[in-house]
């Protein structure tokens, strides 16, 4: 009876956790229309409505059973969970980046970067069109489903560009993303059909270039 009583506890305190905890679908600071030409705002509306919310929803469900396997002692099933944690996990929090490094093209926050972070690629590619076709070129490579990114490497302090596949968020390898392309089908296939390099080409006016300057400030700090 005792015992019942308070697995039962447990099980209420981990629920109370992470309802305090659940992800929640952010909100764009611009309009799904806003970044046409590039991205049409069909694709923004599925992109972020519907493939993001789903990560959400996923994510909130794998981690509240979590917490009931947790409460209950059951390793089996935590460990069956990891998988879907990282996947919807992982695609929550990708596709939060992603949103923030777009902007529209008409805005003063996108072009050619300037200050420490025009530094940072001139060191690392030679300039910002070099490191932009190399970074097209790895990331036009990534089979089926994944992203490309540039980050930073806190060791070296310098920044490097890195592909993962699926939503494995780029943390998993130590670097501090500072600019992330989802090339998921969903990104970009009701506008450029199978033609990702195209797609990668035209991204690069609506990217907030301040967004990225920004997280590399806060990373050097």
């Amino acid at each position: 009876m005792l015992a019942s009583i308070a697995r039962r506890t447990v099980a209420q305190t981990a629920r109370r956790s992470f309802s305090s905890s659940a992800a929640a679908l952010p909100e764009l600071s611009y309009d799904y229309s806003a970044l046409e030409p590039v991205i049409s705002a069909e694709i923004m509306e599925i992109h972020h409505s519907k493939h993001h919310n789903t990560y959400v929803t996923n994510y909130n469900a794998a981690i509240e059973t979590y917490a009931d396997a947790e409460a209950r002692g059951d390793v089996a099933a935590m460990i069956a969970l990891q998988s879907a944690i990282k996947f919807n996990g992982g695609g929550h929090v990708n596709h939060t980046l992603f949103w923030k490094n777009l902007a529209p093209s008409s805005c003063e926050r996108t072009g050619p970067p300037t200050g420490d972070l025009a530094d940072a690629i001139n060191e690392a590619f030679g300039s910002f069109d070099e490191f932009k076709a190399k970074f097209n070129a790895q990331t036009a490579a990534v089979q089926g489903s994944g992203w490309g990114w540039l980050g930073y490497n806190k060791e070296s302090g310098k920044v490097q560009i890195a592909t993962l596949s699926n939503q494995d968020p780029l943390s998993t390898t130590g670097l501090v993303p500072l600019i992330g392309v989802d090339v998921w089908e969903h990104a970009y296939y009701l506008q450029y059909k199978n033609v990702r390099p195209d797609y990668l080409n035209a991204i690069w006016d609506v990217i907030d270039i301040e967004t990225a300057a920004e997280r590399l400030a806060a990373a050097k700090a």
